[in-house]
């Protein structure tokens, strides 16, 4: 039997998965609502796969697939995100993702994700390994926000979004004055002074969707 772990903080979502996969033979599927939660079963269970969501309250799913990697090295995590692939497929396979789906995408193309991953191989869509192949021939550092970690690059993300700091702080159950602050290091970072001129940088180069 096949042992599934998804990892989304939204109940509807996390049916829709385990409905998809239920269609598939020998497949068992537990779930997790955040990342404490994810720990505590990945820690306790022996699972062969994790979906795991970016977009989770308080700790990222980034954050968490470092956790997982330090917990289980060998445990292959497929994530599955509504930001865009060519953005973040790069990041997460860089910090240990087996694979990236959109969640936009049909539901064959995630069903084929999952078992190449259980079959102990990598998952990008096709669209997504050409953007890649060509970010990878860019020069280094020709973006400023390649100089941002992940949580700062997803608060950029939301930002350019139109979200306020407020807004930002609740969708990821995190203090407002921990928003500022990271928002003020993206500012420097990136040398922005204004949010208008920080989400002119996201949309030309297309961080979100």
């Amino acid at each position: 039997m096949i042992r599934v772990l998804i990892v989304d903080d939204h109940p509807v979502v996390r049916s829709g998965l385990k409905n998809l996969l239920a269609d598939e033979q020998d497949i068992q599927v537990r779930e997790a609502g955040d990342a404490d939660e994810a720990l505590l079963l990945i820690s306790a269970g022996d699972f062969d796969l994790v979906m795991l969501d970016l977009d989770l309250p308080g700790k990222s799913g980034i954050e968490l697939l470092g956790d997982i990697r330090r917990e289980r090295p060998s445990l292959p995590v497929l994530v599955l995100s509504v930001y865009p692939e060519e953005q973040f497929a790069l990041r997460s396979l860089r910090a240990g993702a087996s694979g990236f789906v959109s969640k936009d995408a049909a539901s064959e193309d995630l069903v084929a994700a999952v078992w190449k991953i259980l079959g102990h191989g990598k998952y990008i869509s096709e669209a997504t390994a050409e953007r890649l192949l060509h970010h990878l021939k860019s020069p280094p550092g020709r973006y400023s926000h390649e100089s941002l970690s992940d949580r700062e690059f997803q608060i950029l993300c939301l930002l350019g979004a139109g979200k306020t700091v407020g807004e930002i702080a609740f969708e990821l159950s995190l203090s407002v004055s921990t928003i500022s602050t990271y928002r003020a290091r993206v500012l420097d970072k990136m040398g922005i002074k204004t949010n208008a001129e920080l989400m002119r940088y996201v949309i030309s180069n297309r961080l979100i969707l």
